[in-house]
């Protein structure tokens, strides 16, 4: 059975007397989770817009006076 390479990303921060090194190690089947995750929240993220705009889209009249108050 053939391993998969994982795939390496490492970045290094350094202010003054401070350091800070990161580094992740990812393998392809983490990639998809990542991607799948992501894609959730940003799809979740547009439904709460939607429901938050509801009102001033149904009921105008109801908006102005709300922006005004």
């Amino acid at each position: 059975m053939e391993t998969l390479e994982s795939n390496t990303a490492a970045v290094s921060l350094r202010v003054r007397d401070a350091r800070f090194v990161a580094k992740v190690k990812v393998t392809p089947a983490g990639l998809l989770a990542i991607g799948g995750l992501v894609s959730g929240i940003l799809l979740s993220t547009s439904v709460l817009v939607w429901t938050a705009t509801n009102v001033a889209r149904r009921r105008p009249l109801t908006a102005a006076l709300l922006a005004k108050g």
